[in-house]
């Protein structure tokens, strides 16, 4: 599934990256720690960025705070995008992130501004 989101995006004329991020946590022994997380893609066309993870299900709630994760630890205001392989409407949660099924991302060239 990513290399036919990374595909669709380099035909929509985006440079493509993978991004990673920093993030701090709370541990039960040392106080804090910090750990790299990945972001699946960084697509960049002109001054618009997207953030994008790919995943095939979400059926799991430790499935959704993995996935969503890296992108709630970006501190920009670039839009946020999780597309999953499971057929589901276009959601957005209280922190701006956008969930949508691959279909959808597939078959509307304006699905990342939605």
């Amino acid at each position: 599934m990513e290399n036919i989101i990374f595909n669709e995006l380099r035909y929509r004329g985006f440079s493509v990256d993978v991004g990673v991020v920093e993030v701090s946590e709370k541990s039960e022994s040392s106080g804090y720690r910090r750990q790299q997380t990945e972001i699946d893609f960084v697509a960049n066309r002109g001054n618009q960025r997207y953030y994008l993870q790919s995943a095939f299900t979400l059926r799991t709630e430790e499935k959704k705070n993995q996935e969503k994760r890296p992108l709630l630890n970006v501190r920009d205001s670039f839009r946020k995008i999780l597309i999953v392989r499971d057929p589901i409407l276009l959601r957005r949660d209280e922190n701006g992130l956008v969930t949508m099924g691959i279909k959808e991302f597939l078959s509307d060239e304006a699905s990342l501004d939605r």
